[in-house]
């Protein structure tokens, strides 16, 4: 009797998502803090991100406003808090979305080779060809900065890079014995690719997922910042950053508190990144 091919012993998540030095500690919390904003940030503003009182507006952050209030009054805090929402649902959305599309076509692509390589990589390679915030630019111009479309044009943007990866693994994973024996006792190709490689590029799409999660949210903050990302009356980082512009020397703290929350998120992810990277590396 014929026992099933096990493909070699993957990493254990524990230990791939194993994280002790002080820098990883923190980046951890700070993309939990987050995704936990996120989800609870419209229960845990302390105002509406709303709500106006020109009596109250450019006053610089105290216990009142912690973060200060913007030329229409406006808590920036609650803004800020509101606007993660928006930002890490938006890159959520659209990250899965290029590790879906590129994943899949990088796989297919390795794991047929010809004909299919040759179409899927040239069509990644076009894609290359136009720099991803003119490309964004177009996309966003032709459809609308509606969310399904910004999830839409953010995914397609960065698929490419993903199946570029996904594909250099695949082609290595082709060479194991493992497929070979699955293919001796006659297993089909979409179990192979389902049972075999699959499980092989978990740790791998994890990494590009966590890679795009903040590429994504700089570029759809710089599209909220040209006035194409999310949409009033739904805050954005982005889009209140352009609109403290005219008020940066009397009111800094309207660009300021936005852009830390970018530039903190932002690198915090880029380090659990690397982190993983690296352990996936060993």
């Amino acid at each position: 009797m014929q026992h099933p091919v096990r493909a070699p012993h993957l990493p254990r998540l524990r230990s791939f998502l194993g994280v002790v030095d002080p820098v990883s500690l923190f980046s951890l919390a700070v993309v939990t803090l987050a995704v936990g904003v996120a989800l609870f940030g419209e229960w845990l503003a302390p105002y509406h991100f709303s709500a106006q009182n020109l009596t109250n507006s450019l006053q610089p952050p105290s216990w009142q406003h912690l973060f200060g209030t913007d030329q229409f009054g406006r808590d920036i805090l609650s803004r800020v808090m509101m606007g993660c929402r928006s930002i890490v649902g938006l890159a959520t959305a659209s990250s899965l979305l290029a590790v879906i599309l590129g994943g899949g076509s990088g796989m297919i692509a390795a794991y047929w080779g010809g004909v299919v390589d040759e179409v899927l990589m040239r069509a990644t390679d076009l894609l290359f060809c136009f720099p991803s915030m003119l490309l964004a630019l177009l996309i966003v111009s032709a459809l609308g900065s509606e969310m399904v479309y910004l999830i839409l044009c953010i995914g397609v943007i960065f698929a490419p890079g993903v199946a570029r990866v996904v594909r250099g693994v695949v082609i290595d994973l082709k060479t194991r014995e493992f497929l070979e024996a699955a293919r001796m006792i006659g297993s089909s190709d979409p179990r192979i690719l389902r049972r075999e490689i699959l499980p092989n590029l978990l740790n791998w799409l994890l990494v590009e997922l966590t890679l795009y999660f903040g590429y994504a949210i700089l570029l759809s903050s710089s599209l909220g910042f040209l006035g194409l990302g999310v949409q009033p009356p739904s805050p954005d980082w982005g889009a209140q950053i352009s609109e403290g512009r005219d008020w940066l020397v009397a009111a800094p703290w309207i660009v300021l508190f936005p852009a830390l929350a970018i530039s903190t998120l932002v690198v915090a992810v880029n380090l659990l990144a690397d982190r993983w990277m690296a352990t996936l590396r060993r």
